[in-house]
């Protein structure tokens, strides 16, 4: 069975979603961010990044989300969360995620983990006033040239989508108004509806 490690309010969430999308059996360990949970010595045996999520396999441990998400999307092709005939159309779901890893998440940690970059704390002032305009030019990049609707992808529901939402929750705290962008406001409404994403979420409640 496949265990993935998740924490509230974290991108993990995308790969928990996917996974109850399948409706095959997993098991979820939540780590506690509050006490460092992630950096103690057990679960840096599991990913040394000290970060979530982190899927066993029983070929292995697999970390970041896009590759979480296609590994799941591939294991499970009868829960259609990709599509994995089309190599093209494969590649752009995977475009989309990982512009979510690298580009977008990334501008949303700006906001409280600015010691990645920087040293001063004058350095980390500035990067978090700047969160709420990175992450609205992200968003409007994705309303206007990268949603197709009803799904990332247009008609088939795919491994974009949970991701997408889970980013979408951080908006509010980033100082960014979800509702000035209506594609992805109504996306964020039907997700919220499916029952793998109502599953998900009481399963970290």
């Amino acid at each position: 069975m496949l265990k993935l490690y998740v924490a509230p309010g974290t991108c993990a969430l995308a790969s928990h979603i996917a996974l109850a999308e399948t409706g095959a059996a997993y098991a979820i360990e939540k780590l506690s961010f509050k006490t460092n949970q992630q950096n103690s010595p057990e679960y840096l045996a599991i990913n040394p990044k000290g970060r979530v999520p982190a899927l066993v396999t029983e070929q292995g441990i697999l970390t970041e989300t896009p590759a979480m998400l296609a590994y799941i999307a591939q294991r499970f092709p009868q829960a259609r969360l990709a599509p994995l005939d089309d190599i093209f159309a494969f590649a752009e779901v995977q475009s989309f995620t990982s512009y979510l890893c690298s580009t977008v998440h990334i501008a949303h940690a700006h906001k409280m983990r600015g010691y990645r970059w920087a040293n001063e704390e004058s350095s980390f002032a500035d990067m978090k006033t700047k969160v709420p305009e990175t992450m609205g030019a992200c968003f409007a990049l994705i309303e206007q040239k990268m949603l197709r609707a009803p799904w990332v992808m247009g008609e088939q529901y795919t491994i974009c989508d949970p991701y997408l939402f889970t980013i979408a929750q951080w908006l509010e705290g980033d100082g960014v108004d979800i509702n000035a962008f209506p594609k992805v406001a109504d996306h964020f409404k039907r997700m919220s509806d499916r029952p793998a994403v109502q599953k998900a979420l009481a399963e970290l409640a």
